[in-house]
């Protein structure tokens, strides 16, 4: 197993490889209860099925529960199930999801949602170990570890009477904490590989990749949707630029506006953050034409002046190209007085057609 990969999660941050070990330490422990924590989109059920699979359980069902996506009314019945005549269309009895995850694990996603009825028989099971279907009256003991999810605080829920004290502490045996994506923008390329290859499977004409100006630009992103977000993306330039490879000017317009985290900010404000970043904009320009082979040196030597000048062109028009046919951005990035590369673009008749390089 690739050290950047735990059961179907990507990550090389520091924080992901903190998250793998744990993964690994709550897999061994199959009894204890779990409270996986993050934001939308960063991936709180693969992590739960990561510590199913492998626990002595991973043999047994990984039954998921989304509080927040069933109704209030059908909740009960879905996790507890019911007894024949329980209620009106009851014409048989139905067994609820804790008990189908008998010996195996119950997932919890959006527990936050959950209503304090619902909360309350929830207690129960992890306190007896065993509950009561819909309409019956003989206790049901069930062995099912429970590993509950949420994107809200509850500790916040708890101290605003929005969510139970008493099961909240029941929960918070073991506290996962997923980091949001903007945190740990070191993965972003792997992801980008892996959903680039994932989502090209069945393609005629699948993506290539990101060249490097288009993953520096998805590193300043605040990626409110995470890495669910992250792989929209991938599908998006996948239906539109199959076969080819994304470049900056191909992003959507909303990742080609920089915004910048707090603690990125706070960098940006140094006058060598300012260097370095310009520094390595710079080194976009310089990757653009190999030098002559040697066979050509071989010949006489080389034009010089011409190289040169025709260096000097792709410098230019690979740096408007950067810049959407910004001009002061274009002549930052060349080190050059705006006034300065007017005149080159002038010269070399660039004005009307610089993007077709």
């Amino acid at each position: 197993m690739s050290s950047h990969m735990f059961c179907g999660i990507i990550g090389r941050s520091p924080g992901m490889q903190q998250l793998f070990r744990l993964i690994d330490k709550l897999a061994q422990d199959d009894s204890s209860t779990v409270l996986i924590q993050g934001e939308s989109g960063t991936g709180k059920e693969l992590v739960a099925k990561a510590i199913h699979q492998y626990s002595p359980r991973s043999s047994y069902h990984f039954v998921p529960v989304n509080c927040a996506a069933i109704p209030d009314d059908l909740l009960e019945s879905e996790l507890f199930g019911y007894t024949k005549g329980a209620f009106t269309g009851a014409v048989s009895p139905k067994v609820g999801r804790i008990e189908y995850a008998h010996r195996g694990s119950l997932f919890l996603d959006e527990i936050g949602d959950m209503k304090p009825i619902l909360q309350a028989k929830l207690l129960r099971v992890l306190q007896e170990r065993q509950f009561e279907p819909v309409g019956g009256l003989k206790p049901i003991s069930v062995d099912v570890r429970i590993i509950a999810a949420t994107h809200c605080n509850l500790e916040q829920m708890v101290a605003d009477g929005r969510f139970r004290e008493d099961l909240y502490y029941r929960l918070n045996v073991v506290p996962v904490s997923i980091p949001p994506l903007r945190e740990r923008v070191e993965d972003i390329p792997l992801l980008v590989k892996h959903f680039i290859q994932l989502i090209g499977k069945n393609k005629k004409n699948p993506l290539l990749g990101f060249d490097q100006s288009a993953l520096r630009a998805l590193t300043t992103q605040p990626w409110r949707g995470n890495v669910r977000e992250l792989e929209n993306l991938i599908q998006h330039m996948s239906i539109l630029h199959g076969g080819s490879t994304v470049s900056y000017p191909d992003l959507p317009d909303k990742y080609r506006t920089p915004v910048s985290s707090p603690a990125a900010s706070a960098l940006s404000t140094s006058p060598q953050s300012a260097v370095d970043e310009t520094r390595w904009e710079q080194s976009q320009l310089f990757s653009l034409t190999p030098p002559p082979a040697s066979e050509e040196w071989s010949k006489g030597g080389v034009d010089f002046n011409a190289l040169v000048n025709d260096f000097e062109t792709q410098l230019i028009v690979h740096a408007l190209k950067i810049t959407q046919g910004n001009k002061k951005e274009a002549a930052r990035l060349l080190n050059l007085k705006r006034t300065t590369l007017l005149e080159k673009i002038k010269k070399k008749e660039l004005t009307d057609n610089w993007i077709e390089e």
